[in-house]
């Protein structure tokens, strides 16, 4: 997942959409915090719609996770420059360097701090206001976007490519805005950051028509000339504000400082107040969902689990009227989805949860979601589980099965079994019998894994070993079956089936062995043998090479070999293989 959001990143970067590439960045380090790739990505994409300060966060964060990485110093250098800090940026560049010498990118990027750090500071105005510079400057706070985005012949300028890149170049560069002032959409901009009415022409009525020139002026006499010259410019007047948007604003600082205080309560887990303190701020303001998908929180914590739920569906469908961002949407689905698997107390309680939680992921494709929603669906699997569980219906099933295995129906018999360890999954004769099943009907890795399970439920059921025994030895892997018959007979040393297996088996050995075998059954023995990695090893030692070497041309060598447990061993277990034969 976190690889497929980078390359989303990388796709978006690539096409230029550096909001977006920065976005799916965020998205794959949630996912993988410790990758020091996606914090250099994420620098980078930063750092090209001239957030230096984030861009330098993530830098740092990179250097930190992989010192030994030139590019993480390259990023470094880059943030440094954007933010002005030159003799910080020289630093980063030397840095990187120091640990890639022919790095081009890191040579050019030194170039240019060291430009920087010789050019003249910026000039000021002498009156000290710093002229377009100061004004300028007016476009870096967080304000800019807010108020634009509430003016509403403003707002449609911010789908605009061109203007936004106006906007992006005087936050880079605030002198570079006296560039853009003909521009009457950054001069409606500057009177809004101003709070000014700004005149871009003379008021034009378009129900009349236009003259062609204006009227002759009309002759002055010196006395109002004079008087004319003296006159102060008139000053331009304050943009008049209305007592309702006034009291809007008021009312939305008042909401959102109620929302900081519920939040230091939840963090007290306080949460009688928290609540007070959401309530009053959605109160104040119902234009932002995030008060209620905060109380929803704390209800969640609360055991209340109906009210979040209240909370949640309200958050929703007012989100989907303010078209609110997806992610906003997708919490308060989260949330309902989390009240919603507290609540339920059966397997079909958990269906509409699981789908509240599908619907979130939907919108956001957030971990967190992804991980309620995986831990709702098993906690459904084990409720069913539990709601199916009954011995008594299990043991009927076993003795149908057992009916229809007597009958030599074997695959109606598995249906019974199978029935049988949905109602009771820990029944080892079920495993037991159904392992006789498989085996009569050739299918030896089901029949194999099922007799394991027996092993595995019950390590002191003797049946489980003659069962893994049987299955082992129909396959031919004699020296396997008889470990398995010697493990049962730990448990169970006077068992006859366990002692017949390990007779059976050693006579297959020896026959072997003596090369008292086809040679059709010699060859499917040894490719069997081929396919164990145990044997791969072993003939793939050095060591045990010039042994089997030494057994064909110097045996007075091999003998002395013998001496050795561990060899002697590895030669019994290719002898037991069929790749060595004894004559």
């Amino acid at each position: 997942m976190a690889d497929e959001a980078k390359a989303k990143g990388n796709a978006a970067f690539s096409a230029g959409d550096f909001e977006q590439a920065a976005a799916h960045f965020t998205d794959a380090i949630a996912l993988a915090p410790g990758n020091h790739v996606l914090y250099s990505n994420r620098s980078a994409a930063l750092a090209s719609i001239h957030r230096y300060a984030d861009a330098l966060a993530d830098a740092r964060k990179t250097v930190d996770l992989k010192p030994d990485w030139a590019k993480g110093y390259s990023r470094l250098g880059a943030a440094h420059l954007g933010l002005g800090d030159a003799a910080s940026a020289l630093a980063a560049y030397e840095q990187g360097l120091a640990i890639d010498p022919s790095n081009e990118a890191l040579k050019a990027g030194l170039a240019d701090a060291k430009k920087a750090a010789a050019a003249p500071p910026p000039r000021r105005s002498p009156s000290g206001s710093g002229g377009a510079d100061a004004i300028g400057q007016m476009f870096q706070g967080p304000e800019l976007w807010s108020k634009i985005a509430a003016d509403p012949a403003a707002r449609a300028y911010l789908d605009q490519p061109d203007f936004m890149h106006m906007l992006r170049e005087v936050q880079r560069n605030p002198s570079s805005l006296n560039m853009y002032l003909s521009d009457p959409r950054m001069m409606q901009v500057l009177s809004l950051m101003l709070n000014i009415k700004i005149q871009t022409g003379p008021p034009q009525d378009p129900d009349l028509p236009q003259t062609s020139s204006p009227p002759p002026p009309q002759q002055e006499q010196p006395e109002t000339r004079a008087a004319r010259e003296v006159e102060p410019e008139p000053q331009p007047e304050p943009m008049e504000v209305s007592d309702e948007d006034k009291d809007r604003k008021d009312r939305k600082a008042a909401a959102l400082k109620a929302k900081e205080a519920g939040n230091a309560s939840y963090k007290k887990k306080d949460f009688e107040t928290a609540i007070q303190h959401y309530t009053k701020a959605l109160e104040l303001d119902d234009e932002d969902i995030s008060y209620l998908t905060n109380r929803a929180a704390v209800y969640i914590e609360m055991g209340k689990y109906d009210e979040c739920i209240k909370d949640c569906d309200k958050a929703v469908e007012r989100g989907r009227e303010l078209r609110a961002d997806f992610k906003m949407v997708a919490r308060a689905l989260t949330r309902k989805g989390t009240a919603l698997a507290k609540l339920a107390k059966s397997s079909k309680d958990y269906d509409i949860a699981i789908e509240t939680f599908q619907k979130a992921l939907t919108e956001h494709r957030n971990p967190d979601t992804l991980k309620r929603l995986n831990e709702a669906e098993k906690a459904k699997k084990d409720l069913e589980q539990q709601e199916y569980y009954d011995p008594k219906l299990a043991d009927e099933e076993r003795e149908k099965g057992n009916e229809m295995f007597k009958q030599q129906k074997y695959p109606e018999a598995i249906k019974h079994y199978n029935e049988a360890l949905r109602r009771n999954p820990k029944d080892v004769k079920v495993y037991s019998n159904r392992a006789a099943c498989y085996t009569k009907l050739g299918a030896m890795p089901e029949g194999l894994k099922d007799a394991e399970k027996c092993i595995e439920l019950d390590p002191t059921f003797s049946k489980g070993y003659t069962r893994k025994g049987a299955v082992q030895f129909f396959m031919k892997e004699h020296d396997k079956a008889m470990e398995t018959y010697q493990a049962g007979l730990k448990h169970d040393p006077n068992n006859q089936e366990l002692l017949d297996g390990i007779r059976r088996c050693v006579e297959q050995i020896n026959k072997a062995n003596r090369g008292d075998i086809s040679q059709e059954d010699l060859q499917e023995k040894q490719s069997k043998a081929m396919q164990d990695p145990e044997i791969q090893g072993i003939l793939t030692d050095p060591i045990m090479r010039q042994v089997l070497m030494d057994f064909q041309e110097n045996p007075s060598a091999a003998q002395h070999h013998l001496k050795d447990p561990g060899v002697a061993q590895k030669i019994q277990k290719l002898i037991s293989a069929g790749i060595v034969q004894t004559r």
